[in-house]
C-alpha cells in the first residue's frame, strides 16, 4: 500500500466523485476505480456503498478516511519540514481565483515570487467565486484569491488589502465631469452590475439600499471585463474596484469619479483548507501576496 493511495481515497471521500478525485490526482477515473478496489482487497472490508443515487462510505470506510487524513497529513508535515531544513523551495502551487482578481491584481505578485523562487510552478485557474471555495475545499487546487470572503468552517481566510470602490462613466456622461459625486446622484441612473451571485454584486446592493438609492439595472454581467466594455460604450455607469480601471482611466476610454458618502472598498483575501499542511512555495506565495503592491513596483 502507498501513501497515495490513500490520498486518493481520501479525496474521493470528501469530493464524493470519481472524476473530481481523478482530476485532482491527475489520474484517470479507471485509476481511481482500482486503487479503491485494491484497498478493500487489502483490508478485506467494502469501502464504499456504491449506489447510483448517492455516496457514502461504509462504517469501515469511514474508519480509513479518518486515519487516512492523520496519516497524509503527518507524511505532508514531515516530507515540508525537510524541505524547510534544505531550505528548498519548489514543487507546484495550484490556484483558483476570481476573474478580476486573476486579470488586474494577480499578476505581479507571480512576477515576483517567480523571480525569487524559479524552481516553483505557480498554476492559475480563473473561476467564478463560489468555484475558487469548491475547488478549495475539494483539494482540486491549494489556494484560492477572492473577494469579501466567506467564513467556512472548512476554511482559514488570510486577508490580503483592500481595494477602494469607484464609479466609471464614459468620458462624456455628465458625472465625468465631477471629480466625486454623492450616492444619491445614482438614483434612477442606467446602472452595468454584476450578476446578483457576484460577492461584490452583493455588497454593491448592500451599499445602494443602505443609502435608499435604487439605480436601473439595464445589464448584468459575470466578469468586470464585460462591465467595463458595456460602460465604455455609454450604456449605463457602474461602480468597480479602482484597480481594476487603471488602463482605461489611463487610455481615458474611461472616467474615474469618487464616491463621497463613505470609505467604500473591496477587500480581497487567499483561502485554503483548514489543517492543511502548506509547503515552504506555499508559505512564501501568501507572505508575497501580503507584500504592498508599490514595493513590487507596480
Amino acid at each position: 500500500m502507498q501513501i497515495e493511495s490513500l490520498k486518493v481515497f481520501c479525496d474521493l471521500a470528501e469530493s464524493e466523485s470519481f472524476t473530481k478525485a481523478a482530476q485532482i490526482n491527475q489520474v484517470t477515473q479507471s485509476a481511481v476505480s482500482q486503487q479503491i478496489s485494491s484497498l478493500e482487497r487489502l483490508f478485506k472490508s467494502l469501502l464504499i456503498e456504491r449506489s447510483k443515487k448517492r455516496f457514502r462510505l461504509t462504517r469501515e470506510g469511514q474508519v480509513l478516511y479518518d486515519y487516512s487524513k492523520q496519516v497524509i497529513h503527518t507524511y505532508d508535515a514531515l516530507h515540508h519540514k525537510l524541505k524547510e531544513i534544505k531550505d528548498i523551495i519548489s514543487g507546484t502551487i495550484r490556484v483558483a481565483t476570481i476573474y478580476s482578481v486573476g486579470l488586474h491584481d494577480l499578476p505581479p505578485y507571480v512576477t515576483q515570487f517567480l523571480k525569487s523562487y524559479p524552481t516553483v510552478n505557480v498554476h492559475v485557474e480563473y473561476r467564478r467565486a463560489n468555484q475558487v471555495y469548491e475547488d478549495v475545499i475539494g483539494n482540486v487546487v491549494d489556494l484560492g484569491l477572492v473577494a469579501y470572503p466567506a467564513r467556512d468552517p472548512k476554511l482559514e481566510i488570510l486577508s490580503l488589502r483592500k481595494d477602494p470602490l469607484v464609479l466609471i462613466c464614459h468620458p462624456q456622461h455628465p458625472f465625468a465631469k465631477s471629480r466625486s459625486v454623492r450616492l444619491k446622484a445614482l438614483s434612477g441612473q442606467k446602472f452595468i452590475g454584476f450578476e446578483p451571485d457576484i460577492p461584490t454584486r452583493k455588497a454593491l446592493d448592500r451599499i445602494l439600499k443602505d443609502h435608499a438609492v435604487q439605480v436601473q439595472h439595464v445589464m448584468e454581467f459575470d466578469n468586470i471585463e464585460t462591465v467595463k466594455r458595456a460602460v465604455e460604450i455609454d450604456a449605463g455607469v457602474a461602480i468597480v474596484p479602482q484597480g481594476t480601471v487603471l488602463q482605461e482611466i489611463a487610455k481615458q476610454t474611461l472616467a474615474e469619479v469618487a464616491l463621497e458618502d463613505g470609505d467604500f472598498y473591496r477587500p480581497l483575501a487567499a483561502i485554503y483548507k483548514k489543517n492543511k499542511v502548506l509547503s515552504p512555495a506555499m508559505k512564501e506565495f501568501l507572505a508575497t501576496l501580503k507584500e504592498d503592491k508599490q514595493a513590487l513596483g507596480s
